[in-house]
């Protein structure tokens, strides 16, 4: 009879430590906001902006956060910068947000 596999605890609070990091990103208002707007694709930064309601220098600054903890990409064309979703997980909680709480049409 085999032995149940023991439980690295050290990586169970690794992971714990780091979905507790994504929670408090997306914990923020503003910032699950533009998350979720960055599932329906790339946008620059006028454009989410428009979108969201969110008006500078609210914006700028939540969108900082947001590339410092790697949940978005960035990519620059001319004077624009592109923004997109980089996090697999974080695309992840948000699909199942999106299940449970937004409007269906």
């Amino acid at each position: 009879m085999a032995l149940p596999e023991q439980i690295d605890i050290a990586k169970l609070q690794a992971a714990a430590g780091e979905a507790c990091n994504l929670l408090k990103v997306l914990s923020n208002p503003d910032r699950l906001l533009l998350l979720c707007q960055m599932t329906q694709g790339e946008y620059a930064v006028g454009e989410l902006e428009t979108m969201t309601g969110i008006r500078q220098p609210t914006l700028s600054q939540q969108l900082t956060v947001l590339r410092e903890e790697e949940m978005v990409s960035t990519r620059r064309e001319g004077k624009h910068i592109f923004y997109s979703i980089a996090s697999q997980e974080a695309l992840a909680v948000l699909q199942v947000l999106y299940q449970i709480y937004c409007p269906k049409d």
